[in-house]
């Protein structure tokens, strides 16, 4: 307004908008998951991604990632077990084993 008054908007929070952080860390998010998940091979990474629902998606069961590679649940299991120790491992300089350890 050119009189100087500002409306009850113009101050009052809007507490459901993103802070720039927010926004700046959702952006971010995608290039970071697939720095640490580099390390596995691409079915491994694939299980995973669908597994924690890490493509923005709603974590899957095993029995749903069996079903979408044609694996049992017992070999989606394994498969993500060793997935996970690769990542634990000392030798991977992803920094995924400081977020595993949470």
């Amino acid at each position: 307004r050119e009189d100087g008054d500002a409306e009850l908007g113009d101050v009052v929070e809007d507490r459901s908008a993103e802070s720039p952080f927010e926004v700046a860390a959702t952006a971010l998010l995608p290039e970071e998951i697939s720095r640490l998940l580099s390390p596995l091979d691409d079915r491994e990474r694939e299980i995973l991604k669908l597994r924690f629902g890490l493509d923005r998606g709603e974590p899957r069961t095993l029995e749903e990632v069996g079903e979408h590679f044609n694996l049992t649940r017992e070999r989606i299991r394994q498969i993500e077990a060793r997935a996970m120790s690769k990542l634990r491992h000392p030798s991977s300089d992803t920094g995924a084993r400081d977020l595993l350890a949470v």
